[in-house]
């Protein structure tokens, strides 16, 4: 049976098993009839003209994990930020561990998408935030709301600083001969508030899994968010992720995209403004080898004047590895003032790698500043020489030219624990070995 006959089979026993007579029941059938309508998207489909999933969908995943599988800490330790102290929302095979968390309702509240779903308390706000933002027409957003019951719960109240990081951890165990996974993250963060996230999904063994996550952030007047996604996973991990971002006035939201591993990873980032003078920062740096592939798939929608959004994706290819880069932004005619900046930078290093970059530009306001910008080359073979004649060795002098190329984007991290993780793994990717790697 193809994957798309079992997701529709097993939808009408998974309603009965979540309760069919649910407030989100109309939603869940209106989101599988668009995904049974579209299917799996192709290379027909010009937002995914460069990214095949054919090859993947030929696995047979199992929607549903027979047994809850255990994973001690030990194993799984070196995951995590543990320098430093976090608030831990942990999944194991898409189903919650409690004793890998660490969770609380004290003043803010991070916890579980079953609870806010089906909890009388929360339904004010489910009915005000869920799948408000996600793309409705969009069909692996459809499926994932469709099968919405477990992920990431974040709600960090008016005039609320989360007082440290939040990790929201996904882990296969691979107990599964291929296994499908569906997280639903609903982020909400109050007027004047702060919160930092960190997002990981990491394969804990060499089966096939394929993750379609979706996570909606809304950020309200004056809030700020930082949110690192961390993919650095197996050669046999698949992630389609669907992330859209909700912003209000003077409100200031980062993204931080870090892809070094898996097989096929698929990044799409969608920014929608709703006020004045806020500021959209989307960060990512892609380092990859052998036959991996990296999609970033970016939308910034100016809706309104005198707001700012910035890109910067910096892509190193080596081997038969293939990048995209399609970015867009779009400038609706009432959003006057507006200062959007996009730029992709792109290092081949190899003459079989590839990498397919599309910046786009839309504009219908005449008071503007935007600008878009790619490069695609490779080293400089000048400034390897100018090295190597000081005494650097052909190996360090490359990794240096390198995570120099990169360094604007580490820049960019807040965190200085997750900064140093970062640019040890970014080390080690290049060849450089600095303590510790992951």
């Amino acid at each position: 049976m193809e994957l798309k006959e079992k997701l529709l089979s097993s939808f009408m026993a998974f309603e009965e098993r979540v309760d069919v007579h649910s407030e989100l029941h109309d939603v869940r059938t209106a989101a599988i009839k668009n995904f049974e309508d579209k299917g799996f998207p192709t290379k027909k489909d010009e937002a995914w003209k460069y990214t095949s999933l054919n090859a993947i969908l030929k696995n047979d995943f199992t929607v549903f994990p027979k047994q809850e599988n255990a994973v001690e800490f030990n194993h799984v330790k070196k995951y995590f930020l543990h320098e430093i102290d976090t608030y831990k929302v942990v999944f194991i095979d898409g189903v919650f561990s409690s004793h890998l968390s660490a969770t609380t309702h004290e003043g803010i509240d991070v916890c579980l998408m079953s609870s806010a779903l089906t909890k009388p308390k929360y339904k004010m706000i489910i009915d005000t935030y869920f799948n408000q933002i996600a793309n409705k027409e969009e069909s692996l957003t459809s499926l994932n709301t469709a099968f919405a019951i477990e992920g990431a719960y974040i709600n960090i109240p008016k005039n609320k600083v989360a007082d440290k990081p939040i990790e929201i951890m996904y882990f296969s165990t691979g107990n599964e001969a291929a296994l499908l996974v569906q997280p639903r993250n609903l982020v909400i963060v109050g007027e004047n508030s702060h919160v930092q996230i960190i997002e990981r999904h990491q394969s804990l063994n060499e089966n096939p899994v394929l993750t379609n996550s979706v996570t909606e952030i809304f950020a309200q007047k004056r809030a700020i968010v930082d949110y690192y996604k961390i993919q650095n996973d197996t050669l046999e991990a698949n992630l389609i992720d669907n992330t859209f971002v909700s912003q209000q006035k003077e409100s200031h939201v980062s993204v931080h995209t870090f892809s070094f591993g898996g097989n096929l990873t698929r990044n799409n980032l969608n920014f929608y403004h709703f006020g004045e003078r806020l500021t959209s920062t989307l960060n990512g740096i892609t380092i990859i080898g052998e036959k991996q592939h990296v999609d970033h798939y970016t939308l910034v929608k100016h809706s309104a004047p005198n707001c700012e959004s910035f890109q910067d994706y910096k892509g190193i290819y080596s081997d038969r590895s293939t990048g995209v880069f399609n970015g867009k932004v779009y400038v609706e005619k009432d959003a006057q003032k507006t200062n959007a900046f996009q730029k992709s930078n792109n290092i081949l290093l190899s003459d079989k790698a590839t990498i397919n970059a599309k910046p786009q530009l839309e504009i219908f306001a005449d008071d503007v500043k935007c600008s878009h910008g790619c490069t695609i080359g490779q080293l400089d073979e000048t400034a390897m020489f100018y090295m190597q004649q000081r005494g650097i060795p052909k190996k360090e002098a490359k990794a240096l030219l390198m995570y120099a190329f990169s360094n604007a984007v580490i820049e960019n991290i807040k965190i200085p624990e997750l900064k140093k993780r970062i640019t040890t793994i970014i080390a080690t990717k290049l060849g450089v070995k600095l303590g510790f790697d992951l």
